[in-house]
């Protein structure tokens, strides 16, 4: 006989070690998002190209404000300042959506 108990739980368990594997991958692209935009504004890419353009608009989606290029928590002016603007905020925006995203991970996982 089938233990129905057993068998909701590990189903359960299954679920949830899926949705933890969907939180992990959905914070790594972030983080990768923003590392390739502050990536393309430091090597000045061509801002015309149409891949260029979709990754920094993307960064800019994902930057949550906190961690924007132009308003976030670094302000640097002078030469070089929207260089030192992506790297600095962009870069601390991609490590926080790495912690955040694994601490997430570890609570869903089972």
């Amino acid at each position: 006989m089938v233990d129905r108990k057993a068998l909701t739980a590990r189903r359960g368990s299954r679920v949830r070690a899926r949705a933890a594997q969907v939180v992990w991958l959905l914070a790594v692209l972030c983080a990768l998002v923003l590392a390739v935009g502050a990536l393309c504004i430091a090597l000045d890419a061509n801002r015309d190209n149409a891949l260029v353009k979709l990754v920094l608009d993307v960064a800019d989606v994902v930057d949550l404000e906190v961690f924007s290029r132009d308003n976030g928590i670094f302000k640097f002016e002078g030469g070089d300042a929207e260089t030192k603007n992506a790297l600095a905020n962009w870069g601390l925006g991609a490590i926080a959506y790495l912690v955040v995203g694994r601490l997430l991970e570890r609570v869903v996982r089972p």
